[in-house]
C-alpha cells in the first residue's frame, strides 16, 4: 500500500511526524508532501494567482509553497503520477476538527482533495486541552491511529466519501473506544472578536471562541471527544440536501 501524508500545520509540524509514525505502521511506502508553512484555516483553497514552489527535502519528502489542496494535487498529478497513492492521510492536526471546524480546516481539505482525485482519504486530528500546544497528546493518535485506519479500510470507503477522525484529549489507556457520529454544531453565541491595541493605539482583532462549558448533543463528534471516544465521521463531497431539493422541485418546477 502506498500512502500519501499531508497536513495544514506545515512540513515541520509535530503532528506530521505523528502521522508518519502512524503511516509507517501500515506500510513502508510512505510519501510526505506538505505545506512549506502553517496553512491552518485555509479550508479547500487553491493557489491560483501564485506559482507553486516545490522543494525536495529528502527521499519521498517534499515541501510545497501552497495550501494542503495544492499539496495533494502536486503529489497525485506530478510527484506520484507514475504510481498514484492508495490512501491519503491528512494530519495529524494540532487540535480537533469537529462541528463547523470541518468547513475551515485545511486538514479536512487535504482529505477532500484526495477524495476528489479518486483516492480513499482520511483526515486525522488530535484534540488538545487547557495545556495548549505544549501539551498535545500525540501518543493518543499514534497509539490508536494504525488499528483504526486498518478497520476503516477493511470496511471500505466508497467513492465520494472521506472520513474525519478526531482523537480525544486523554491518555491512550483512557480512550473509551471509537464512536461513529454525526458532525456536530457549536453554539455560535460563543464566537467573538477579541479587540486589542497595537503600540500606536490602533485596534486589531482576533477571532476566538469564548471558553465556556457547553452540553453537546449525543451522537455528535463534539459529544464523542468530550466522552473520551475517538470520533469517526463520514463526510460526503456531494453537499446537496435531498429533502430541500425535492421540496424546491415541487414548488418551482
Amino acid at each position: 500500500m502506498r500512502i500519501l501524508c499531508t497536513n495544514d500545520d506545515g512540513i515541520h509540524a509535530p503532528g506530521l511526524k505523528a502521522l508518519e509514525e502512524i503511516a509507517r505502521q501500515l506500510t513502508d511506502d510512505v510519501w510526505i508532501v506538505a505545506p512549506e508553512t502553517d496553512q491552518s484555516g485555509v479550508s479547500h483553497s487553491l493557489s491560483l494567482n501564485d506559482p507553486l514552489r516545490l522543494r525536495e527535502l529528502s527521499d519521498r519528502r517534499f515541501a510545497v509553497k501552497g495550501t494542503p489542496t495544492d499539496c495533494v494535487i502536486m503529489a497525485v498529478r506530478h510527484i506520484m503520477q507514475e504510481s498514484r497513492p492508495d490512501l491519503v492521510l491528512s494530519g495529524v492536526n494540532r487540535g480537533q476538527n469537529v462541528a463547523e471546524d470541518v468547513s475551515y480546516s485545511g486538514t479536512v481539505a487535504g482529505a477532500i482533495e484526495g477524495t476528489i482525485l479518486g483516492v480513499p482519504s482520511i483526515a486525522l486530528s488530535q484534540a488538545s486541552g487547557p495545556g495548549g500546544r505544549a501539551a498535545v497528546r500525540w501518543h493518543c493518535a499514534t497509539t490508536h491511529g494504525p488499528g483504526l485506519i486498518r478497520r476503516i479500510l477493511e470496511v471500505g470507503i466508497e467513492s465520494g466519501i472521506l472520513v474525519n477522525v478526531n482523537f480525544p484529549d486523554c491518555e491512550p489507556s483512557e480512550v473509551e473506544g471509537a464512536a461513529v457520529v454525526n458532525q456536530g454544531q457549536r453554539n455560535q453565541e460563543l464566537l467573538r472578536l477579541d479587540e486589542r491595541r497595537d503600540g500606536r493605539g490602533n485596534p486589531y482583532y482576533w477571532i476566538a471562541f469564548e471558553r465556556r462549558r457547553t452540553v453537546s448533543s449525543n451522537g455528535t463528534d463534539l459529544w464523542a471527544i468530550e466522552n473520551r471516544r475517538i470520533a469517526v465521521t463520514p463526510l460526503r463531497l456531494d453537499m446537496t440536501d435531498e429533502p430541500t431539493l425535492t421540496r424546491f422541485a415541487q414548488a418551482l418546477c
